[in-house]
């Protein structure tokens, strides 16, 4: 039998990551289904213009209050279990005008507090080990809190001073102002678009123009998941090992800054913060990481997942579509700049998760009822007393 030491074993373990040529082509194919995404939300923008009225009314009704908006947009990314599906629809409604941007604003803050479901669920793998399951469920429910501390800060201030919004719209007059002006359509649009109209146009030639509205609000839906699922998996395949290695060697120097930009890359890298905050859970319920290291790489990570957004704004005619990416980037900048430079206050959301994270332990049936109360009944009661 060889040493562990032998070529053949140091080899076997530093062959971590696939071959190049299968790299480049998973990169291909995560580039592709980027195409598909930016049509899909092109596809969503057009079919809910073609509802017409009535569909306004829905969402209005559905979204009577900035409370309402904000449980809203909890429930419906716990139902999809993802952010970015319900941003880039949001995305679209305000890009067809079916939703302004102040009652958009509440609705991606509910995002932000519902994507926290997954790595809340993450934690639950743990259950039978207390020590473990007590840092595990302190590592999940410290995004739960960050979030949640964020929200009651800034929607009141949105609510009275438009403070997000108003920041978001400078911004993006900014940002349109910085660009150059293209006349017409640009060759990306044009090819967005392309796919969008030859659907449009299949209805119509078979007699179903009638249709269009729900058939391209639908698809547009379909591939908005497809394209998303696709390109999470094949960047998670190409990341894999990678995000570890880079997690332990940024956090082996101390937490700051440099963890914040991590989870932000990460999180692009990979297009779902769920999947960064989620490697947090076990590596703190090891004991690798400590709780506050921890933390900062899951702020990077509620930034980076902002990045889908603003790519599906692209896809939108109307320049309220990149408001309301840029309020979701907004939102998240502030949260950060308000509680993790202050000791005092980036303590409060590490103080709450691991007291609660030690009822827990103690009580496990609370686990159920924390998890069925945020992202479940509450959200649902106040949508259904709006």
């Amino acid at each position: 039998m060889p040493p562990r030491s032998s070529p053949d074993a140091v080899g076997t373990r530093r062959r971590r990551f696939a071959p190049w040529t299968e790299t480049v082509s998973r990169i291909g194919l995560a580039l592709f289904f980027l195409f598909v995404f930016l049509v899909g939300v092109k596809s969503l923008e057009t079919g809910i213009g073609a509802l017409g009225e009535d569909l306004v009314d829905d969402v209005f009704a559905s979204v009577s209050s900035p409370i309402a908006g904000l449980a809203a947009g909890i429930l419906a990314t716990v139902l999809v279990q993802s952010s970015s599906v319900t941003t880039a629809t949001i995305v679209g409604l305000v890009g067809s005008g079916v939703l302004p941007v102040e009652a958009a604003v509440p609705i991606v803050m509910g995002a932000n507090i519902g994507t926290t479901v997954t790595n809340t669920l993450a934690s639950l793998g743990h259950v039978r080990q207390s020590a473990y399951f007590e840092r595990a469920f302190a590592a999940a429910t410290v995004h739960d809190y960050f979030n949640i501390l964020a929200v009651i800060v800034l929607l009141p201030a949105e609510i009275i001073f438009g403070l997000i919004s108003k920041i978001a719209s400078w911004a993006s007059s900014t940002f349109d102002g910085l660009l150059p002006a293209v006349e017409g359509s640009s060759p990306i649009k044009d090819a967005i678009k392309a796919p969008v109209g030859w659907l449009a146009d299949l209805l119509e030639g078979m007699g179903s123009a009638g249709l269009a509205g729900p058939v391209l609000l639908v698809t547009g839906l379909a591939l908005i998941f497809v394209a998303l699922w696709q390109i999470t998996h094949q960047m998670k395949t190409v990341m894999s090992g990678r995000i570890e290695n880079a997690i332990n060697s940024i956090l082996s120097r101390g937490a700051g800054m440099g963890a914040i930009i991590a989870g932000l890359i990460m999180t692009v890298a990979v297009q779902s913060s769920s999947i960064t905050t989620s490697i947090m859970v076990p590596l703190v319920a090891a004991g690798v990481l400590t709780l506050a290291n921890a933390f900062p790489v899951t702020l990077g990570a509620n930034l980076g997942t902002t990045v889908t957004a603003l790519l599906a704004s692209v896809a939108a005619d109307s320049p309220d579509a990149l408001t309301i990416a840029l309020a979701h980037v907004v939102f998240n900048v502030l949260g950060i700049l308000i509680f993790y430079p202050f000791p005092a206050l980036r303590r409060i959301p590490l103080r709450l998760a691991t007291r609660t994270a030690t009822a827990a332990v103690k009580r496990r049936s609370m686990v159920l009822v924390y998890i069925v109360c945020l992202f479940i009944l509450s959200p649902l009661v106040i949508i259904l007393l709006a």
